[in-house]
């Protein structure tokens, strides 16, 4: 990490760190949409699950609200050569417990990810190339990496750092319990009660300095109406997951503010490649098919043709969204301003079915969460209207609560499914690696696969992509890629979300392009 950049990176984080001063004796409610599914941070990547975890333990980076990367528990790092990495810890940094952060304790966190039992979205794709972690001394250790890996640090940087004395042979219940909730982070954890909500305590001894709030409770409202009159009647000082039909309401109101920024979030339709029969598809009847359709390019396109982005943006949206048509959005690394949204055509979605042998269509049946992003299970309903029009027969849309789809979207239980992927990271390596890789339950590979989506050419380009150092080059190579798997329509891009919080007044939040709800985002003003 260059001087430059290591000077930028510390100016970031000094952005970031809580405020001190007498306007920190206060306490910090958080209305949020989604609950996780479980305390352990390694459990699962999903952005649930972290934003929970990220107030009691950390990585070795963080990032900005632009994505960009900044120093964590890592102050520095530097490439020894194309397969050595450096990294150097910084000082006097401890676990709530008091203990000291370690290269040891660094060096079990990666190796523990890769053995999490029925992990929903496994972080082991994080340290694929981790061959080993030497130590140094006691604050620099090395990663040798099985070959040379130029994004290794925003790879590696996505593990929690745990205590390896602590952490050592835990398992899920132990952090369920809240008995191994020990982090480096600005909060400890106080407890936690399954549906309803997470409490912390202020962490006086963190290393960036005393948080701005002594006390912060995560309450978890996935009613929509329900979190907007919490906020309302000052029940909580924050919610996330403000619609775009709310916002108008709240923006108008004095004691409100709302905050939004367009986000690397795409919203997309995920589809069964791999089964020849697939557990929701039918004939026109209503009988089970002997073929998976959606195995068929010219199905795929067609699906893709029955979606009118524009019309999901503007109406259902209120133009809270644009419409996609590759998995980062235009000022991310990797995006292809080629690469466009699909054009609604519901007469040539319809010929492409009788050219693929369905002149009556199929059936199928559409799955999506009801509360994990603004609109969810409407959304849904409008896209099974959308394939409805473009001549298919829908059996069904079923909206269900995100802790219990995700796992059943894991376990592949659906045929066609509405998904999203937040691009946390600064290209699209993440997204193409975790979503749209052939999965490889060995190298982590394909880790978010849920289609089972595999192409060689795909793999290869991505391969190619990942191996090399110089940024713009990786980038352009990064675009090649997805032009083959957006070719092929390994899903069906629909839109990228502009997302909301709303906070009463006193607080002031910072939206972020990774739709992170964290008390670290949020300033009491006077």
């Amino acid at each position: 990490m260059t001087t430059t950049r290591m000077l930028r990176a510390a100016m970031l984080a000094a952005a970031l760190l809580p405020v001190p001063g007498a306007s920190q004796a206060r306490d910090l409610v958080l209305g949020r949409s989604s609950e996780h599914q479980a305390l352990d941070p390694h459990f699962s990547q999903t952005g649930t699950n972290n934003m929970t975890a990220m107030h009691v333990f950390e990585r070795l980076i963080a990032f900005d609200v632009d994505n960009q990367v900044r120093p964590a528990l890592a102050e520095s790092w530097r490439v020894v050569d194309p397969t050595t990495w450096e990294f150097t810890l910084r000082a006097g940094v401890r676990f709530h417990d008091g203990s000291p952060v370690t290269p040891e304790d660094v060096a079990f966190s990666f190796e523990r990810v890769k053995n999490i039992p029925n992990s929903p979205a496994s972080y082991a794709h994080a340290v694929t190339y981790v061959a080993g972690v030497d130590v140094i001394d006691a604050r620099t250790f090395r990663v040798r990496t099985t070959a040379p890996t130029p994004q290794l640090v925003e790879q590696v940087g996505l593990v929690f750092i745990l205590p390896k004395r602590l952490a050592e042979g835990s398992t899920l219940a132990d952090f369920n319990s809240g008995r191994l909730m020990v982090g480096t982070g600005p909060y400890r954890f106080q407890e936690a009660v399954p549906g309803s909500h997470v409490v912390y305590a202020a962490n006086a001894e963190y290393w960036g300095g005393r948080p701005a709030f002594d006390k912060v409770t995560l309450k978890f409202l996935p009613n929509n109406a329900a979190r907007v009159a919490a906020l309302v009647s000052g029940q909580v000082d924050v919610i996330d997951g403000v619609t775009p039909n709310d916002v108008p309401t709240l923006e108008a109101r004095k004691d409100v503010k709302v905050f939004g920024t367009a986000s690397t979030r795409l919203i997309y339709v995920g589809l069964d490649h791999e089964r020849d029969q697939s557990p929701f598809i039918t004939d026109a009847a209503g009988a089970p098919l002997d073929r998976n359709p959606l195995k068929d390019l010219r199905v795929r396109i067609a699906l893709s043709k029955m979606v009118n982005r524009q019309v999901i943006v503007e109406r259902l949206l209120s133009g809270a969204g644009v419409p996609a048509g590759q998995i980062v959005p235009e000022g991310l690394g990797g995006y292809d301003p080629g690469l466009k949204p699909a054009a609604f055509d519901p007469d040539g979605a319809k010929r492409l079915l009788a050219e693929a042998g369905y002149p009556n269509g199929f059936g199928l049946t559409l799955h999506s969460s009801n509360d994990r992003f603004a609109n969810d299970g409407a959304l849904a309903q409008a896209l099974g209207q959308m394939f409805t029009r473009g001549g298919l027969k829908v059996n069904g849309v079923v909206a269900l609560p995100y802790n219990v789809y995700a796992a059943e979207a894991t376990a592949r239980k659906y045929s066609a499914f509405v998904f999203t992927f937040g691009t946390g990271t600064s290209n699209s390596a993440a997204g193409l690696r975790n979503v749209l890789g052939t999965f490889d339950r060995a190298t982590g590979q394909g880790a978010l696969n849920r289609m089972r989506y595999s192409n060689p050419s795909f793999d290869a380009a991505l391969k190619a992509a990942l191996g090399e150092f110089d940024e713009g080059r990786r980038n352009a190579m990064l675009a090649g890629a997805a032009r083959i798997a957006f070719g092929d329509v390994a899903v069906v891009p629909v839109y990228f979300q502009k997302v909301y919080w709303a906070a009463r007044e006193g607080i002031s939040y910072e939206a972020n392009k990774s739709e992170d709800t964290l008390a670290m985002f949020a300033t009491p003003v006077k």
